[in-house]
């Protein structure tokens, strides 16, 4: 089968379409033909070798996919030729066949376009779980999301809107910011500014607010627990812009916040439960028309490197898809 091969740790010249031998499943796995695979920036992490948990090289990348049943163990619920969506942690997705779990394998909702598929499940989780089970949002509270041009961020957006929270959102460039207006944001802030800490005191009178989103880490993470309000937290899911420096207990205790950090490749491990409570979730909201995947782009598998570039160079919006 034809794939999308990493040899090495670096530029997108190291990415390049080979022959592999072809997905076989195992106990358990769901085999599926891939009509559509998403780009994550834990995709460009892999690939510049800054991700914490990084996979054998060469090595297919690839965190979801959406695709059509070819082979199904008996029990696991699925049967050939059933639409799919399904989460591939760590990787394997971008291929002609991939081998999945299938309590990481979910029926692709009537009406949702495999492109729109491979986007929905890893971002709007992530989004989804954070929101709801860390950072207990609720209507009336005001939300922050960081990087809301992106695929996380476009989906934060929604949710925080459809849990009935005023959200400001921050992204880099205009066109960004229109669409996180466009997806319901209230207020929206230029986080390229040094000023923008301060553009969000002024929109908040000062008082900060309840929940953040922050899938930027470094800098932006740092400004950002200042911005908390007393029983505020943030939510780390990401660090897109630098690693995130230590934090004194003390701050936390002084100024009544909290920290949570979310990751859910090990959630997917440990509590499949929680992740499928949540996917019937968010496929309920998507059948009721209150969410949707936002794609951007998409990408031949060929051409599968300059999608790479786009979500690199952050010139993206929402999600990168690649069509195998």
């Amino acid at each position: 089968m034809r794939a999308l091969l990493l040899t090495g740790t670096g530029g997108t010249e190291l990415l390049a379409v080979a022959e592999v031998p072809d997905a076989s499943p195992v106990a358990g796995e769901v085999l599926v033909r891939v009509a559509a695979a998403s780009v994550n920036y834990a995709d460009i992490l892999i690939r510049q070798g800054r991700y914490p948990l990084p996979p054998e090289l060469p090595a297919v990348l690839g965190m979801e996919v959406a695709g059509d049943v070819v082979a199904a163990d008996t029990g696991s619920g699925f049967s050939a030729g059933d639409r799919v969506m399904a989460l591939t942690l760590p990787g394997r997705g971008f291929a002609e066949l991939v081998a999945v779990p299938a309590a990481t394998t979910f029926p692709l909702p009537a009406g949702m376009s495999y492109a729109e598929g491979s986007a929905f499940l890893l971002a709007f989780l992530t989004a989804f779980i954070p929101l709801t089970v860390q950072l207990r949002l609720g209507a009336g509270d005001t939300l922050l999301v960081h990087a809301a041009g992106g695929g996380v961020g476009t989906a934060t957006v929604q949710l925080g809107r459809q849990l009935g929270a005023r959200v400001l959102a921050t992204a880099g460039t205009e066109e960004k910011l229109a669409v996180a207006r466009e997806l319901g944001a209230a207020v929206t802030v230029d986080y390229s500014r040094e000023d923008w800490a301060d553009r969000i005191r002024e929109e908040t009178a000062g008082a900060g607010v309840d929940a953040i989103v922050d899938p930027v880490g470094g800098e932006v993470f740092r400004q950002s627990l200042s911005l908390l309000r007393p029983l505020g937290a943030i939510a780390a899911i990401g660090f897109s812009a630098g690693t995130w420096e230590p934090i004194d207990p003390a701050l936390l205790v002084g100024r009544n916040v909290a920290v949570h950090g979310f990751y859910l490749g090990r959630l997917a491990r440990l509590r499949p439960d929680a992740v499928a409570d949540a996917v019937a979730s968010l496929v309920a909201l998507w059948e009721a028309g209150e969410i949707r995947p936002y794609v951007g782009a998409e990408f031949s598998l060929d051409d599968a490197p300059a999608a790479h570039a786009l979500v690199e160079e952050r010139r993206h919006i929402g999600k990168v898809v690649v069509l195998p």
